[in-house]
């Protein structure tokens, strides 16, 4: 079972999404906040598996939570929740660190597929790369520390990067190329190493930043 936390700050909301994940026998809501200084506090006591994170809330946004939490090293794998088409938003908060997002209108099927990427090492980027988000890219000049000329990858890590922006975790990954899970976790390790990033979001924002996916 993958406990989810709920951040937002409409009460509605957050019994509506609460309602729509119980229908599912993988997932449980744990705990909730309605607002983001809640949600810093919460957090790191209840140690979700998952974090489903509204970003625009009064006093604290989620922006703050992601960025707060990251710092302290308290952040659990997060999924922006938004109802806004606001690519610039969406891009920070990944770069703060969440591992994708999702428009609040999703189906079951989509949030609780979501949610398990997420929990098992994955992440929703490729969803989220429109050809705004990537035009949200340069418009922010990449403000996110990396490499601005990364080392060349080789064929396999090119292959492997690409399966990343796919949202598949390290086991997907391992089973489709039938190898060992620890090999992905060291090509995941160079990948990072040659573009100089400090995760797998931003590994996958500056693939597609560069044309690499």
């Amino acid at each position: 079972m993958i406990s989810v936390l709920l951040v937002d700050d409409q009460t509605l909301v957050r019994q509506g999404i609460r309602s729509l994940l119980e229908l599912s026998d993988a997932v449980q809501v744990v705990a909730e906040a309605a607002d983001g200084e809640q949600a810093i506090e919460l957090i790191p006591s209840v140690g979700p598996d998952v974090v489903l994170l509204d970003m625009r809330m009064p006093g604290k946004s989620g922006l703050d939570v992601l960025r707060i939490l990251a710092e302290r090293k308290q952040l659990p794998p997060t999924i922006i929740l938004t109802t806004f088409d606001d690519d610039e938003l969406v891009l920070a908060g990944l770069q703060a660190g969440a591992r994708g997002y999702l428009l609040k209108d999703v189906t079951l099927e989509q949030l609780v597929e979501a949610v398990k990427t997420v929990a098992e090492g994955g992440s929703l980027v490729r969803p989220a790369v429109s050809q705004r988000l990537l035009s949200g890219l340069d418009k922010m000049q990449n403000s996110f520390a990396s490499l601005d000329q990364p080392d060349p990858l080789t064929e396999r890590e090119t292959e492997i990067l690409r399966l990343m922006a796919g949202g598949y975790s390290n086991r997907e990954i391992a089973n489709s190329l039938n190898v060992a899970e620890g090999t992905v976790k060291n090509h995941v390790s160079n990948i990072l190493s040659k573009l100089g990033v400090r995760d797998r979001t931003r590994a996958v924002l500056k693939a597609f930043e560069l044309g690499l996916v």
